[in-house]
């Protein structure tokens, strides 16, 4: 039996002991006092549907006449992976007793010698790689901001006897996990427990005929214990089923580039397109044009919108969030419109920044802008935006549509510069003591569900008016990647540290594709994160580097007259000529490095099985006293014979599979902080 056929029965059994037996549900929870295991001793009712290339599988109970549990299941059998959400229902005239101690994941898995493998989050840890064996400790994690991805990330690989399983938790606010080793009958360590849970402070009764959820739980089992082997089956299967539609049509995705024309401005820049006027983007388009280096997309960021006092915005973006008008001073008449109609006959799309989570100077906001009192968490002059009202998100999503539909702006792009976490027990708090009940975690359920539905509401917009359907999920960096956000956004820059240092992009490189393909970073070296690229502009070297299925670069293209644009139309041409494999199986080659160290070789190939074309990336990093490196390519098929062609010198060579994949291929860099690019072919 093939490998893929393997992990196919392997999920197909983890979906029928799962989610077809209500009894052993890898759920539990607390009402009214009384702990329940799944769906165990509750009347269960089950309604199968076939839906495309899955199977949909929901099942229902009651358990009071008040409550009603709904276990949302999903199974795609060509890659043998399984998902669900759970939902809990208030179906009576009077309030649930308390709903407590939910945990969306509690699941125990067989096999010897367990290890948790997978990355830390962004902020603090920069995706960090870690391998932990389990016999020798616990595992736990927790994020409590309200930003699910930064400092943890909710995506774990879990080795386990001969195989293992992947899990993902899609949630966009706090969750914690614990995964621990025990041992079965015979005392061997042959057993892992594996549990997660979302919304941390739900402790709550149900009003009539509201309802909360769970956190999505993802699952996708493999056989063998090969960590790249289990890395290709999760992107392919990523790719393919998760990732988000380019359009109304059901384009896929495909890899684009984006710039910012904020730094080409000529003015005082705080960040975002804050420095933007109507006067300022033409001399940028008519030299992107001229030099023939137009991207995909202009990134038109924060600092564009009147405050929510009206007045114009001169430097300070984030604390003048709300209002989503477009500044008339800055863009008058139809001056900014005008701009991006220039970008479309040009060849370009128009992605614009906004932050709804966020809503500053609450009074002004009310007397200029219609927004109300009561739809704002907090008392401060920052205050968060309650999504989970239905009249706030419906105020939200009309100001977004409207600014979009009369700007001719295509894509969406999400910023939050806040941590919610801290703010929705404000709002539980008012509610517990205004019913007299508990209704601790409400807050923040109505919100992540609010979330994703402003998102569903926005991607609906953009495919009934031929516009992306898809958006950008941006927090602060990368604090929004969960993997259900995953399914209407990507990761435009998965860090704002991406910003910074060519190591640093390295090291984030080795680990965050593993679980997110399609996404990018920044293309410069810089210090510090907002410093513009120097000089003639980004190396080969730091290009390279940042070789990812969205490239993103920006410069004073008209104001800086040093930039080397036939270096940028090469980089950008040599980007082209490969991306297409940066969304195929990914082999990270050399280990995780800190991007403190910088003294090794990195070391990254690309490959696509099907059409047998790949690409290598190697980098002898500033310190690698080494001039040669000799690295061994595991999709080398025993057999077939190989070309490999150096991009800088056109020089080919041949070498026979067995020889790549166990010898290995030698590439010398006399310099350090030089790279080298092979194209590949299976011939």
């Amino acid at each position: 039996m093939s490998k893929k056929a393997l992990n196919i029965a392997a999920g197909k059994k983890l979906f029928t002991r799962l989610l077809k037996t209500p009894e052993n549900m890898p759920f539990s929870f607390v009402y009214d006092g009384i702990g329940h295991n799944g769906l165990e001793g509750l009347n269960a009712r089950r309604m199968t549907v076939v839906e495309g290339a899955s199977t949909r599988v929901i099942t229902t109970a009651k358990v009071d006449d008040k409550l009603r549990v709904k276990v949302d299941a999903k199974y795609t059998e060509e890659f043998g992976q399984c998902e669900y959400t759970v939902w809990f229902e208030s179906t009576g005239r009077k309030p649930t007793a308390v709903l407590s101690d939910v945990w969306a994941l509690d699941v125990t898995l067989e096999g010897k010698d367990p290890v948790i493998r997978g990355n830390l989050g962004d902020h603090d840890n920069w995706y960090a790689a870690y391998e932990h064996d389990l016999s020798k400790g616990d595992r736990y994690f927790q994020s409590l901001g309200g930003r699910s991805t930064h400092i943890v990330f909710p995506y774990f690989d879990i080795v386990h006897g001969n195989g293992g399983t992947m899990f993902a938790i899609g949630w966009a606010g706090t969750w914690e996990s614990l995964v621990s080793a025990g041992s079965d009958a015979e005392g061997n360590a042959a057993l892992t427990r594996v549990k997660a849970r979302t919304d941390l402070s739900l402790n709550t009764v149900l009003l009539p005929g509201e309802k909360v959820r769970t956190g999505l739980v993802v699952m996708l089992p493999y056989k063998g214990r090969n960590y790249d082997d289990a890395t290709n089956l999760w992107r392919e299967w990523f790719m393919k089923y998760n990732l988000p539609k380019a359009d109304g049509n059901g384009t896929p995705l495909a890899p684009l580039s984006t710039s910012c024309f904020a730094a080409d401005t000529g003015l005082p820049n705080s960040d975002g397109s804050i420095s933007e006027r109507s006067f300022t983007w033409k001399r940028t388009l008519d030299k992107l044009i001229a030099e023939d280096v137009v991207p995909d997309f202009r990134w038109f960021d924060a600092g564009w919108y009147f405050d929510p006092a009206g007045r114009t915005v001169e430097t300070d973006w984030w604390g003048t969030t709300g209002s989503w008008e477009l500044d008339s001073v800055k863009w008058p008449g139809k001056s900014f419109l005008e701009s991006n109609e220039a970008c479309h006959r040009a060849g370009m799309k128009v992605l614009v920044w906004f932050e709804p989570e966020r809503v500053t100077n609450v009074p002004e906001l009310v007397k200029n802008y219609g927004y109300k009192e009561e739809w704002s968490i907090g008392d401060g002059f920052v205050r968060t935006n309650n999504l989970g009202d239905p009249d706030c998100l419906a105020w939200t999503l009309g100001r977004i549509t409207k600014m979009m539909g009369e700007n001719g702006v295509d894509m969406y792009r999400e910023d939050n510069n806040s941590d919610p976490g801290f703010a929705w027990p404000f709002r539980d708090g008012q509610e517990t003591a205004r019913l007299g009940l508990p209704r601790y975690g409400i807050t923040e359920n109505k919100c992540i569900c609010g979330h994703y539905a402003l998102w569903d509401g926005i991607i609906e917009y953009c495919g009934a008016n031929g516009k992306c359907t898809f958006v950008d999920s941006c927090a602060s960096g990368g604090g929004r990647n969960d993997i259900e956000s995953m399914r209407r956004g990507i990761p435009l820059m998965r860090s704002d540290y991406d910003r910074t240092t060519s190591s640093m992009r390295l090291s984030q490189s080795s680990t965050f594709p593993r679980w997110i393909p399609f996404h990018g970073s920044s293309t410069k070296e810089t210090a510090n994160q907002l410093d513009d690229a120097p000089g003639k502009g980004s190396s080969q070297y730091v290009v390279r580097a940042s070789y990812l299925p969205v490239y993103n670069y920006g410069y004073a293209f008209t104001h800086n007259k040093e930039i080397d644009f036939d270096l940028l139309r090469k980089n950008l041409a040599e980007w082209k000529s490969v991306n297409h494999l940066l969304v195929k199986d990914m082999y990270v080659l050399t280990p995780w490095r800190h991007d403190s160290d910088r003294s090794h070789w990195t070391a990254f190939a690309y490959d696509d099985p099907d059409s047998g074309e790949s690409v290598l990336l190697t980098f002898r990093m500033e310190d690698a006293e080494a001039d040669n490196f000799t690295v061994k390519l595991p999709f080398a098929v025993p057999g077939s014979v190989y070309s490999l062609t150096n991009a800088d010198n056109g020089v080919s060579v041949r070498a026979g599979g067995r020889e790549l994949s166990r010898e290995g291929f030698t590439v010398t860099l006399p310099e350090p902080k030089s790279s080298a690019l092979f194209y590949i072919k299976r011939i």
